[in-house]
């Protein structure tokens, strides 16, 4: 037996983690949101902008994504493209978390995220 699937699994599931941020934004569950961040980029939030999370994320205005564009899914790591926004995930016990969000590609470095852990 293989784990040929695996790598198919682990994007289904990284895309579907980015699409329950991008929908608890969109319905202003921050709460919601705040917990599909990872923890240091929630606590990396908080430390920035001297409030909770629920506070600190809307603040941030993060672009609206909607639609899953693509996912890319690299051993405990994944990147999330939607149109509107790209995400990069990490797999915790818990799940796929948040790490990186509000990001856009620059030339020849790399991407600037809006809300990012240390």
């Amino acid at each position: 037996m293989c784990g040929c699937g695996a790598p198919a699994a682990r994007e289904d599931a990284a895309g579907r983690a980015g699409l329950a941020f991008e929908e608890a934004l969109a319905t202003g569950d921050h709460a919601r949101a705040c917990a599909l961040l990872a923890p240091s980029t929630r606590e990396q939030l908080e430390q920035d902008e001297q409030e909770s999370c629920t506070r600190a994320l809307p603040a941030e205005e993060l672009p609206r994504a909607v639609g899953l564009r693509g996912v890319e899914a690299y051993g405990r790591q994944a990147l999330v493209r939607m149109s509107g926004d790209t995400l990069f995930l990490s797999l915790f016990t818990g799940g796929w978390k948040v790490v990186a969000a509000g990001c856009t590609p620059q030339p020849d470095q790399p991407y600037r995220c809006l809300v990012k852990g240390t």
